[in-house]
């Protein structure tokens, strides 16, 4: 059980980490506007969806559990 708390408290620091840069601005001009991602607008109606971003915000914490789990 001491290890998941550990992992617990990690995860959290690493979170509010997180959250403080997005909080800060980083990445308000790139974030979400990554070639490849999906922006479709007609009229009144748009639709938009961050396929590479997610790709990327999935590869990066792919990589951090990966280096925690180790």
């Amino acid at each position: 059980m001491n290890e998941f708390g550990k992992y617990l408290f990690l995860m959290g620091l690493a979170l509010a980490a997180l959250g403080l840069v997005l909080w800060s601005g980083f990445g308000k001009t790139w974030l979400g506007r990554l070639p490849g991602d999906i922006h479709a607008a007609r009229g009144n109606f748009s639709f938009y969806f961050p396929v590479v971003t997610c790709l990327v915000i999935s590869a990066l914490l792919t990589l951090l559990l990966w280096l925690f789990r180790r």
